[in-house]
């Protein structure tokens, strides 16, 4: 599979989770090799700002669970959409617990 249709699926997943909202308050501000971000402007909404991470969408396509996950994902936008100023998927503390490689060197020279 070509890097092209990847950031394709990508993007055309990530506009599928958006699209829950009011497509007049949402616009991509940000499409960079990293994220996908999108500006919010609605009076309505609280929510300013979405940021969806390519490597956790990547592995979204691939999931076989991923349809209940995305219907999950726009459920859990709905809600954020009035309480959190920014919406990221995953979440920070996610984050770091698929990323502990960077951490590892500061582990060790805690045990030392």
């Amino acid at each position: 599979m070509s890097s092209a249709i990847k950031t394709t699926d990508e993007t055309r997943l990530a506009e599928e989770i958006v699209g829950t909202l009011d497509a007049d308050a949402v616009r991509v501000c940000s499409d960079d090799r990293d994220s996908i971000r999108f500006s919010i402007r609605a009076a309505g909404m609280k929510l300013r700002s979405i940021v969806l991470r390519r490597w956790a969408l990547r592995r979204l396509l691939n999931d076989p669970a991923g349809p209940v996950k995305i219907e999950y994902l726009q459920r859990e936008l709905r809600t954020a959409a009035t309480q959190r100023i920014e919406y990221a998927y995953p979440r920070k503390s996610i984050v770091r617990k698929d990323r502990p490689a960077t951490f590892a060197p500061l582990a060790q020279a805690r045990s030392l």
